[in-house]
């Protein structure tokens, strides 16, 4: 009977579809019977071409994403605002008194404001859109007999997937090898401890449905291996997995904004309140005065405008978009827009030395066999090179090789494959043992053809030790075994020698400890290699599950010794520098013997003492507390110890930022303030659990990041000065006007004139502003300081001020030389050139106003440019004047109002300088006492 072919079965397939799954409850059936539905050889995996040919009839292997709504309601949602409504309204008011003009550019402003809302949230979109398509999951696939990464969305039906410990499930799949399999279903089921995997089916002969949690021969996509390695036959992918029916019902969700866009909210209301109350009070006194009631409505509802910052939201989401997509650029990427304010206040790093200090190209320097020390020669994965005796007395004719029973165990323990190019495919240090082996004479293809592996213990953290399980020639089982060298003498009860397996004894102990010591001294990465015969365990058990290798407790023999170096990254050592001028405390975390760990320190320029995983287990948490500040390196240390790290350095008031790659660090990564995953080495859990996402494992790209999230901090703060000054100028000129007596300096067009330029062009400008000279130079800020502190409001309210007094002198004056029309044009025009003023003015909070720095924005110039432009346009040409009631000025006039508007920059430096000098004299008093 011919082999059947998975037909269309999930909900992406053509009508008729009845099922989510192409083999109906597959997870009652065995694995070669699922196999043999699904039309594919597990040993082979699917064909190219078939693999096209299933993706064209199953569609993409994804979640559906929440409905997006239409362009066009988008657009209408940016007139929601009850800000809007009031506007409509004045509009409505002015169309009724007979005032058409008013109507038509109140109605225009209110378009220009909603496009430019509108505009600005798809811009932070595409922006967040494009983070998103930088971190597309992959997964490894056998397919045409080979393994090969494909991304995620590409699976289909029929797929063989490979996962290891750390890997997420990419979709739901029946298990066809399973060793050691544990799986962290908690996300689905409620589990909260990993539940063990088998080959076995679930429910066979019972017609009654199997809870997904029961279903232990199945994987279900977005859950993690957390232990093992396993192989399964992909059998639901997308919306047809049990994760995708959830899915379904969540769809319409939305993420909560980030707890700076609710401060800004809050801000905004509270500005709204002032503002109401401002606007009542000019609008009794106006009543009072006798003014107009139509004009006196339009320009109150103006007023109330001009002096809320409606536009700050808007201004904040693409700004903080921007920056993040600049810091993805550089190699961070920020899965959540909080974490950009916690890396402007780190304090500090917490990061692992492998791969992220380290460049983790691993190479063989040194080898102790059979109670000789050897040098390695060569570098990196090609196998040129030697192994022959370190000692120069050992030199000679005939050095001798090391027995190459010794370094067999590095080469059948272990995963990794060499490249004929000098590449290698799997983890570094295993690379590395492989090119060992193969330099000690070698070949790693024969032995593992020979003796195949019938099993394994992947390495564990927290055992600190691999296995594997070979077929012996006699039929028997011989385990290899690769480690931290203490733990495997802990099981060792003998040692190869030249002269073969001799009982371990104290002197030998002594000497081998001594040897990993040294080597950790020298900054090499110290691993110790074992063997032993086993009796073979049954493959599975009578209740069908698989029956587990267990590693013996004893009787290992000691083989070898290996130190791999991984030297520090080129760039580390001036990043650890950078971090440390910016106040910024780095420590460094391992798995590595304390030795080791040392030397790779004081090479980085680390400072601190060295504490090993068993001190912190020794100490309680008033001790660490005690001691954490002078600690530089955490060597030999478990990960869960990285959370107790992380929960010392923050009970002192510390802001942590913690790395990590691999399963176990993921309660460390949500534990700290900023968790920080690696993207190549890094297991799907941890990046997962992490708020940023290095794309190149460096520990230079965590201080870049730091130092964008800083300035990205100072913009913010730069044009919230910006925004919030005007505001109050608005606000105090139109009150300190009708207080005074004078007429209304602006109209109601007018007003609505600088709210455009308020939350428009110069606003964005600013919040793309270049890195500060000081930003990596002044230390970390704290992290419960408020965007506007005292010293900040004190700052607006006076910009808000000197604006006032010099838009209503100006006004005063004119009314005195010149014509109603003229004055009340040049007031106009001097606060919307105050505007230009403090928008270089609000750049900076120390030092001079104007400097070189100021040149560095050139966007910030264009707009500023355009606005003048712009300005000189409504009051130069005659159409335009009609629209704003203005008149022509000459030169000179435009010279008095650009004076007046130049004050907000003088008055600024002259509050700087003097404060300067205030702390000068300060500081001189207190050194002469």
């Amino acid at each position: 009977m011919p082999r059947p072919t998975p037909t269309a079965s999930g909900p992406g397939a053509a009508p008729g579809r009845t099922s989510r799954e192409p083999v109906a409850h597959a997870y009652r059936r065995g694995a070669a019977e699922v196999a043999d539905l699904l039309g594919v050889d597990p040993a082979a995996g699917l064909s190219a071409a078939e693999a096209r040919r299933r993706a064209a009839d199953w569609g993409a292997n994804e979640l559906a994403e929440p409905a997006r709504r239409p362009q066009w309601l988008r657009l209408l949602d940016q007139f929601r605002s009850w800000l809007i409504g009031i506007l409509l309204g004045a509009a409505v008011l002015a169309g009724i008194i007979g005032d058409l003009r008013d109507a038509v550019v109140i109605t225009v402003v209110l378009l220009v404001n909603a496009l430019i809302g509108f505009l600005q949230e798809r811009r932070a979109e595409r922006s967040l859109e494009a983070l998103r398509r930088m971190l597309v999951p992959t997964a490894r696939v056998r397919r045409d007999g080979e393994v090969r990464t494909v991304p995620a969305r590409e699976l289909v039906p029929g797929d063989v997937v490979l996962l290891e410990a750390g890997d997420r499930v990419p979709a739901d799949g029946r298990l066809v090898v399973a060793e050691s399999v544990e799986v962290a279903e908690a996300a689905l089921t409620g589990e909260s401890q990993p539940v063990a995997k088998t080959t076995a089916p679930a429910g066979a002969g019972d017609e009654a449905p199997v809870p997904v949690a029961e279903r232990t021969g199945t994987l279900f996509m977005n859950t993690a291996l957390t232990r093992g390695r396993a192989e399964m036959v992909v059998t639901a992918t997308g919306m047809g997995t049990e994760v995708g029916a959830i899915a379904e019902a969540l769809r319409t969700g939305g993420e909560p904004p980030s707890p700076l866009r609710v401060q800004m909210d809050s801000l905004g209301r509270r500005l709204a309140l002032v503002s109401g109350v401002a606007v009542a009070a000019y609008a009794l006194v106006a009543l009072a005065r006798g003014e107009d009631l139509a004009d006196l409505a339009l320009r109150a509802v103006a007023l109330a405008v001009a002096a809320i910052p409606e536009g700050l939201p808007a201004v904040l989401a693409l700004t903080l978009a921007l920056g993040v997509h600049r810091m993805a650029r550089r190699g961070a990427i920020v899965k959540r827009l909080a974490s950009v304010e916690a890396l402007g206040s780190a304090t500090v790093v917490c990061s692992d030395k492998t791969g992220t200090l380290t460049l983790n190209e691993m190479t063989a320097r040194a080898l102790w066999a059979a109670g000789r020390l050897y040098e390695v020669t060569g570098e990196g994965y090609g196998t040129d090179g030697a192994v022959r005796p370190a000692g120069p007395g050992d030199r000679g004719d005939a050095p001798p090789e090391p027995p190459r029973e010794a370094v067999l165990p590095f080469a059948l323990c272990n995963d990794a494959a060499l490249s004929p190019g000098g590449g290698a495919v799997g983890d570094p240090t295993e690379a590395a043992l492989l090119v060992l082996a193969a330099k000690a004479g070698l070949d790693p293809a024969a032995p593992r053809a020979r003796t195949p592996r019938t099993g394994e213990i992947p390495f564990d953290p927290a055992e600190k030790f691999m296995a594997t399980f070979h077929t012996d020639a006699d039929g028997g089982v011989r385990v290899h075994v690769k480690g931290a060298v203490d733990v495997l003498l802990d099981r060792c009860t003998h040692v190869l020698t030249e002269d073969g397996p001799v009982p371990l004894t104290d002197e030998r102990r002594a000497e081998i400890t001594a040897v990993a010591r040294r080597m950790g001294g020298e900054g090499l990465r110290v691993l110790g290699a074992a063997t032993a015969t086993t009796a073979a365990p049954d493959a599975t058990a009578s209740d069908g599950r698989d029956r587990p290798h267990a590693l013996p407790a004893t009787g290992l023999t000691l083989t070898a010794v290996a130190g791999i170096a991984d030297p520090p990254r080129p760039q580390a050592h001036d990043a650890v520098a950078l971090a440390r001028a910016a106040g910024v405390t780095v420590k460094m975390i391992t798995g590595d013997h304390a030795d080791t760990a040392t030397a790779i320190a004081s090479e980085l320029g680390i400072d601190g003492d060295v504490v090993t995983g068993a001190e912190l287990d020794r100490m309680s948490e008033r001790d660490l507390a005690d001691r954490i500040e002078d600690i530089g390196v955490f060597a030999r240390v478990a990960p869960e110890h990285k959370v107790t790290i992380v929960r010392a350095l923050s009970a002192g008031g510390h802001i942590v930022a913690m790395t990590g790659d691999g399963v176990n660090d993921a309660a460390a990564l949500r534990a700290a303030h900023i968790g920080v995953a690696m993207g190549i080495t890094g297991t799907d859990v941890a990046k997962e659990a992490a708020d940023v996402v290095l794309t190149d494992d460096d520990f230079s790209t965590i201080v870049r990041a730091v130092r964008e999230g800083r300035s990205l901090y100072d913009n913010i703060v730069t044009f919230v000065r910006f925004q919030l000054s005007t505001n109050i100028g608005a606000i105090l000129t139109l009150l300190a006007a009708v207080l005074t007596g004078l007429p209304t300096p602006m109209t109601a067009i007018q007003l609505l004139w600088v709210n455009i330029i308020m939350d428009g062009p110069p606003a964005m400008a600013l919040g793309i502003d270049p890195p500060r000279g000081d930003v990596m130079s002044r230390p970390p800020r704290p992290p419960s300081e408020r965007i506007l502190n005292h010293r900040r409001l004190t700052v607006i309210v006076r910009a808000g001020l000197v604006m006032t007094v010099g838009t209503l002198a100006v006004f005063a004056l004119a009314r005195r030389y010149t014509d109603e029309a003229t004055a009340a044009t040049m007031a106009f025009t001097t606060f919307v050139l105050f505007q230009l003023c403090n928008a270089l003015a609000a750049r900076s909070e120390d030092g001079p106003v104007l400097g070189r720095f100021q040149l560095r924005n050139r966007t910030l110039w264009i707009c500023l440019g355009a606005v003048l432009v712009l300005q000189v346009v409504a009051v130069q040409v005659p159409f335009a004047q009609g629209v704003f009631d203005t008149v022509a000025l000459s030169a000179a006039q435009w010279a008095v109002c650009l004076a007046a508007a130049s004050t907000v920059l003088l008055a600024e430096q002259a509050w700087r300088t003097g404060r300067a000098r205030s702390a000068h004299r300060r500081a001189g008093g207190r050194a002469g006492s």
